[in-house]
């Protein structure tokens, strides 16, 4: 990408598609980085690698398939894909651990007990927080809205798209749309509503995760410098 070129910018009403086919947010999305487009963006409408059957929940009402390879999750009823949604998993150091779990908790406004947002003191945001897992040492593995690099960045949970999250913080993107972590929130918590409170699931979905998370490789700008942070401030604002 060049400066001042955004998604909007270069794909119009396709950014959508191109960003989750990249598994990216817009806000990392800036000048600089490269990003892999098909010869026709309408062979990505709608993209998901996620198979449209999952035999393995067809007995099952709600279910909640994790690859770590494709970086990507699938929401199942009774075996059929109800949606799917990219996803940024734990890094090489933070692997997201792999297996069969179950969503035992839930928090509309969770927030990091171990992580700030950086170059502040302000706990991490996990806005639509479900958690799956506890480890031996104590720590709690969350599915929950934050930041979507377009490789694995995280600590060991699993992120979605919440671009709410990223305009109070950050302020980019002004309008926000792509809210992954709260569509998946509010249909493991169906029926009940999606309110405050801290809620015990004693009949979560149950969710296995496969595969495994790949190292990055698009880790380099144009001159094979490593990329920066992502900006702070809007990417159609940088000189």
């Amino acid at each position: 990408m060049r400066a001042r070129e955004t998604l909007e910018t270069l794909f119009g009403s396709r950014w959508v598609d191109v960003a989750r086919f990249n598994r990216i947010d817009r806000r990392h999305a800036y000048p600089g980085i490269s990003l892999k487009i098909p010869r026709r963006l309408e062979d990505i409408a709608g993209f998901t690698p996620m198979p449209q059957e999952y035999p393995q929940a067809v007995g099952e009402a709600k279910f909640i398939l994790i690859d770590l390879t494709e970086q990507f999750l699938g929401a199942y009823e009774y075996g059929r894909l109800a949606f799917s949604a990219p996803i940024a998993t734990g890094e090489k150091r933070n692997e997201t651990p792999a297996g069969d779990f179950a969503i035992t908790a839930a928090h509309r406004h969770h927030r990091s007990s171990r992580y700030t947002i950086e170059k502040t003191n302000i706990p991490y945001p996990m806005n639509y927080a479900l958690r799956f897992h506890i480890n031996k040492e104590g720590v709690a593995f969350w599915i929950h809205g934050r930041d979507i690099p377009g490789y694995p960045a995280s600590h060991g949970c699993i992120g979605l798209y919440d671009e709410p999250m990223q305009k109070t913080y950050y302020g980019y993107p002004r309008e926000p749309i792509l809210e992954d972590a709260r569509t998946l929130y509010k249909w493991v918590l169906a029926p009940l509503p999606e309110d405050e409170k801290y809620r015990i699931l004693d009949n979560g979905p149950r969710m296995q995760i496969v595969g495994r998370a790949p190292i990055p490789l698009r880790r380099s700008s144009q001159d094979g410098s490593r990329v920066r942070p992502a900006p702070r401030i809007a990417p159609e604002a940088m000189p």
